[in-house]
């Protein structure tokens, strides 16, 4: 636990950045959901990590890296105890488990992933 377990890709144009990285690295990249969220498999061989590759709500490119954590609630609140804040709250990723977005103190956006496959 406590591993970078998914990242996210935000950027402008999300045709081109698939196209890119189906053919320099082979991943396996399928829409998800309804909302332009690109699921990113990248098939190594005993080392599960996902990604992701969406719009941009701003049109910046950047990369945001997930932590996989054993309770959610309470990395949340370590979060908060050391200057950081939660930008997006718990919201469930049906089958998979519950994420968050937080910021830290100097800016960097990341996730925090908590595993649960009866999530809803």
């Amino acid at each position: 636990m406590n591993r970078i377990a998914h990242f996210e890709m935000q950027v402008s144009n999300t045709e081109k950045t698939i196209e890119f990285y189906k053919n320099i690295f082979g991943w396996k990249i399928e829409p998800f959901g309804d909302y332009g969220y690109n699921f990113i498999t990248t098939d190594e061989e005993g080392v599960e990590v996902t990604g992701g590759i969406l719009p941009s709500p701003d049109g910046q490119a950047r990369i945001i890296n997930t932590i996989e954590v054993n309770n959610l609630e309470e990395s949340l609140e370590k979060v908060q105890e050391n200057g950081g804040e939660t930008i997006y709250p718990k919201m469930a990723l049906p089958g998979r488990g519950f994420v968050a977005y937080c910021q830290g103190p100097e800016g960097l956006l990341f996730g925090i992933f908590q595993p649960d496959e009866n999530a809803q």
